[in-house]
């Protein structure tokens, strides 16, 4: 169901203003108005005034807001537009709003100008085939001083005709484009965003797609329609404002699993940023997502960051498939090494002078990787990301989401992405699926409602890593697991066990984000906490909590 935001009602009803335009008093008080400035002509004497510039008078600000206010109201949307740095736009505006909306008695009342912005109300009446509702809501104008003619002017936004609103959405009164759903897990549970806080803007995105694929009725809703986005991963819901009534919720099975979903929720919550998710890997059934702070944007399935060593399982996979490495092989760290000019080294300068691959994994020592790329193409990892692990594929999961990304680099950049720095970007959905995909065998893109019931394709990878790279790719993750940087967060978790801690830099950002992927038996999860440090010792513990859940 879209999110429902309730905007209290002023004094518990419509509150309506005294007059229209000649009776409707915006502002009390008066100020002097700016002195006109003038300059003679010289040659034939006559005054002509300037331009007027600087700062723009509070009664400046007052009295244009009025104008347009008291315009608005009356209905004339001509002189309203005219008021604006935009009139085409706002006329646009202003003629549908109350046609879309339905509303009926639209009143504006302002509040205390604060500088050049000035708060105000909107109340009205909703009328829709005979359902009925008083609803108000508050917004803000700014004025600002047109260039040209030094004359105050509106600052058009869509936020003017309501707070919600952004480029291309529209405010709309009527049936809703979606039936309510009542969104159950895998067991039959019932997902709530009141249990479940950090699914409110999934249930919401699953309710668009999926609502008339149930046996829902729909009800009468006010909500903001959203305007379609280029790129589906920053798709967002339609969202409710005002229910009329009620309609009747269809049922809709996702994959989730409660209990994980909650020990999800609980493992990030209190930090000022974390996400997680969980998938199953034999199918690709996602079975958890959280965040944190609960609401606002989803970082688990649409978040961008660079994933640091965690990017080494992908590396790894790719080293090991073109015969360049294998876990026992002779494979040092050295302290410093350079590539395209830039001189990497190793976190604290340290080093494995005579250590095996498998030593350098677990220990994540950042140059046992760097230091091949100078016998790499430079689509080599692009090429592995995508044809075995399925990043960057369309994948269709059912919700918005972004699908990571490894771009072809050159140089010092492509040295970077071996690490998971440079142009490399994922979420934790992404970074779970490398581990899923070394626990299953092969790429299983995740999804969160079966593809059987809008026979949507699921994205396949081209190819799986060789027998030989499979098995390496398990005891190099096992060995993180048992006795390298992630043995602290998976110390005691039994089963069939694999991990790998990661911390990518940011620039300007004192501490590294912390990242953390692992998997156990057929439960695979990652999660990242921005700004933390160590992965192991941040992010670890959000995907053991995870794990031990399921």
């Amino acid at each position: 169901m879209r999110r429902e935001v309730k905007y209290g009602l002023i004094g518990g009803s419509v509150a309506l203003v005294a007059g229209v335009v000649g009776g409707f008093t915006l502002f009390g008080g008066s100020d002097e108005s700016p002195q006109e400035v003038r300059s003679a002509d010289a040659k034939s004497g006559d005054h002509k005034p300037k331009v007027a510039t600087g700062p723009l008078s509070a009664k400046e600000v007052r009295t244009t807001t009025q104008d347009f206010l008291t315009a608005w109201q009356s209905g004339d949307t001509d002189e309203a537009a005219e008021l604006t740095d935009d009139p085409e736009t706002c006329k646009r505006a202003l003629g549908s709003f109350s046609k879309q909306a339905r509303f009926s008695k639209v009143a504006l009342e302002p509040g205390t100008p604060s500088g050049d912005k000035v708060p105000y109300t909107v109340a009205a009446q909703i009328d829709y085939k005979g359902a009925k509702a008083a609803y108000s809501y508050r917004t803000t104008t700014t004025v600002e001083r047109d260039k040209t003619t030094g004359k105050p002017r509106i600052a058009w936004q869509p936020t003017m005709l309501h707070p919600g609103l952004a480029k291309g959405d529209q405010l709309r009164t009527g049936e809703a484009e979606a039936p309510p759903i009542k969104a159950v897990d895998r067991n039959g549970a019932e997902l709530t965003p009141q249990a479940h806080p950090a699914l409110a803007g999934v249930l919401d995105s699953l309710r668009d797609k999926y609502g008339d694929k149930t046996d829902g009725k729909p009800g009468v809703e006010l909500f903001i329609h959203r305007a379609k986005s280029a790129k589906p991963a920053d798709q967002l819901p339609d969202k409710t404002l005002k229910v009329l009534s009620k309609g009747t919720p269809g049922t809709l099975k996702t994959t989730l699993d409660a209990k994980m979903q909650s020990a999800a929720e609980r493992a990030v919550k209190g930090k000022k940023s974390a996400s997680a998710a969980a998938v199953k890997p034999s199918t690709g059934e996602i079975l958890a997502l959280a965040n944190s702070p609960e609401k606002g944007f989803n970082m688990a399935t649409q978040g961008s960051l660079a994933p640091g060593s965690t990017m080494k399982i992908v590396t790894s996979a790719m080293l090991m498939d073109k015969g360049m490495t294998s876990p026992g092989k002779s494979h040092p760290c050295p302290k410093y090494v350079t590539v395209g000019g830039w001189k990497f080294q190793n976190l604290d300068k340290s080093e494995i002078k005579n250590g095996t691959f498998a030593q350098s994994f677990a220990a994540s020592c950042n140059n046992a990787f760097i230091s091949q790329a100078k016998d790499l193409s430079d689509d080599d990892l692009t090429k592995e990301a995508r044809d075995v692990f399925g990043i960057g594929l369309n994948w269709q999961t059912g919700i918005p989401t972004f699908d990571g990304a490894v771009p072809v680099q050159h140089d010092a950049q492509m040295a970077a992405s071996l690490i998971g720095q440079g142009g490399v970007r994922m979420n934790p959905l992404n970074v779970a699926s490398l581990s899923a995909t070394v626990r299953a065998g092969s790429f299983h893109q995740p999804y969160i409602v079966s593809p059987s019931l809008d026979h949507r394709t699921l994205a396949k990878a081209a190819r799986t890593m060789k027998p030989s790279t499979l098995s390496g790719l398990k005891s190099l993750m096992k060995l993180t697991a048992t006795s390298g940087t992630a043995a602290e967060a998976m110390a005691g978790v039994s089963g069939d066990i694999g991990a790998k801690t990661g911390s990518a830099e940011v620039d300007n950002q004192k501490k590294p984000n912390a990242w953390f992927s692992a998997y156990r038996d057929d439960v695979a999860a990652a999660a990242v906490v921005p700004a933390s440090g160590h992965g192991g010792s941040n992010a670890g513990p959000v995907v053991r909590a995870i794990l031990t859940a399921g």
